[in-house]
């Protein structure tokens, strides 16, 4: 049913989606598909910041062990699992800020389009 609402929402195009299955399930006809990945620790850090911004006091390794376990899973599983569409620009943003990897993206899909 999500997946089907978010056709619908693309059809129209102009439209950017994230997702862990949005290039391979959800919209594998994109003209534009990037694969973000980042190591486990560089991960957890990330999201260790924002949870102490909330207040939560986290243990970034153990942060780092639920997020590889949470990849085993979603890579293992028989449905639709977690893997970068085949023609997926993989970006590794493990040594990036969040504005380098949108410059790097707004920068791709512009050079594209010219």
């Amino acid at each position: 049913m999500l997946v089907d609402i978010q056709k619908m929402m693309a059809r129209s195009g102009g439209v950017v989606m994230e997702g862990r299955d949005i290039g391979t399930v959800v919209l594998p006809d994109a003209r534009y598909k990037f694969y973000l990945v980042a190591s486990a620790l560089e991960r957890a850090g990330r999201r260790a910041r924002d949870l102490e911004r909330m207040g939560f006091c986290v243990n970034i390794e153990e942060l780092a062990e639920d997020i590889l376990r949470r990849d085993y899973i979603d890579s293992s599983r028989a449905v639709n699992p977690l893997k970068p569409a085949e023609d997926a620009i993989i970006l590794d943003c493990t040594s990036m800020t969040a504005e380098e990897v949108i410059a790097m993206i707004v920068t791709t899909v512009t050079e594209g389009l010219s």
